[in-house]
């Protein structure tokens, strides 16, 4: 959604829809500020501990980010930003009275996110193994990549620009792509440990189907025998189920006539 957001199509479009140039900028940041306090509210819920205690640090933590996106919201209206800027707005404004300290929150907020992620994937990365390192490990990258790679060229973008310098490109060529692969290692980081183990079940149970399929073949014209399934969505898993308990009905149909 962030990217979404930050896409200079929808923000083209947003600033069109509602008639204020650069409107798509604090929505942005807005949705970035909230990715940052989903992603501590995610790290709160996996240190664990008392309900009481979680729910007292999530709801401090959301109060935090609501009142930086409410502040990120009022620093907009109060600054002077009238000329449209789709894809250079960090460092166009970088000197502008309130857009400046807009700019800077949103990437303090976001890196005080990464920056935790980074800390709590390195302490868990050594008490965990199996997928689990893995995923840690590669939400390790994506973070480190999207604080190195994105935030740090953000900021010596923006600071390039109040010391006089032009910097730019940092913040337009180098920090959009590296957000993006960042953004995409810390996808696989998550959904890796949760959705590798069941591919490789459903793996398993498919070489299983296809090596029963030569006993089902010669079991299949006994009338026990229940007709297979027909939708295509049937996972092998369950194609596995269906099929044993098939031939077993068939061989239970077939047992009067074997030698004891």
């Amino acid at each position: 959604l962030v990217f979404v957001c930050a896409a200079p199509a929808t923000l083209a479009t947003v600033n069109r829809l509602t008639g204020v140039p650069n409107f798509g900028a604090p929505l942005t940041y807005g949705m970035l500020s909230a990715y940052s306090c989903s992603v501590l509210v995610l790290l709160i819920n996996w240190r664990g501990g008392s309900r009481e205690r979680v729910r007292r640090l999530v709801l401090r933590c959301m109060a935090a980010y609501g009142l930086l996106i409410a502040a990120i919201v009022v620093l907009f209206l109060l600054a002077e930003a009238d000329t449209e800027r789709l894809n250079d707005l960090d460092t166009y404004y970088a000197n502008t009275p309130f857009m400046r300290e807009m700019i800077l929150l949103y990437l303090l907020g976001h890196s005080a996110a990464m920056l935790a992620m980074c800390t709590v994937c390195v302490k868990w990365g050594r008490e965990v193994g199996g997928l689990l390192r893995t995923g840690l490990r590669l939400i390790l990258v994506g973070s480190l990549l999207d604080v190195v790679g994105f935030q740090v060229a953000k900021y010596t973008a923006v600071v390039a620009r109040w010391t006089g310098h032009d910097l730019d490109f940092l913040s337009t060529t180098l920090a959009p792509p590296m957000a993006s692969l960042a953004a995409l290692l810390c996808s696989a980081g998550f959904v890796l440990p949760r959705l590798l183990p069941s591919a490789r079940a459903q793996w398993r149970a498919l070489g299983d189907y296809r090596r029963l399929a030569p006993l089902w073949t010669l079991v299949r014209s006994v009338s026990t025998a229940p007709k297979p399934p027909t939708g295509w969505w049937q996972l092998p898993q369950a194609r596995l189920q269906w099929r044993e308990v098939s031939i077993h009905d068939a061989l239970l149909a077939l047992a009067p006539y074997f030698d004891h």
